[in-house]
């Protein structure tokens, strides 16, 4: 399968993510915790760091907070894709997201953070 197809094929399994979770040995798996890799573009500073789901962790001036983190069985093609919600607290009160919607390890730039100082990706979920 080459990767185009997988992710047409994990974005048409998206409203069942958002939903609930999938069963079955082709279906996400849903995990407690996902592992986010965070650049600040000024200082080039890297960090990888966990990110429980419902909880807020905090990245520079971003508020990022992991709706759900799925990956896909051991014996499909690894992947891991987590929803995801960025508030940039310099943006102000009732600011809109910077950031809101899936993110997918094996295809960072399917959907991504667009921000002038950071970029965010999803390493796993374990």
């Amino acid at each position: 399968m080459t990767w185009r197809k997988a992710v047409a094929a994990a974005a048409a399994a998206l409203p069942a993510l958002a939903t609930a979770q999938p069963s079955g040995p082709t279906g996400w798996l849903a995990r407690p915790v996902a592992e986010l890799q965070a650049l600040d573009k000024v200082s080039a500073r890297v960090s990888v760091f966990p990110a429980p789901v419902g909880q807020t962790v905090r990245f520079g001036t971003l508020a990022i907070t992991v709706r759900a983190c799925h990956v896909r069985p051991q014996e499909e093609v690894p992947d891991a894709a987590a929803w995801i919600e960025v508030r940039d607290e310099r943006a102000g009160a009732g600011a809109p997201p910077a950031f809101r919607g899936w993110m997918f390890a094996a295809a960072p730039a399917v959907n991504m953070l667009e921000h002038p100082v950071y970029d965010l990706r999803v390493l796993t979920c374990r």
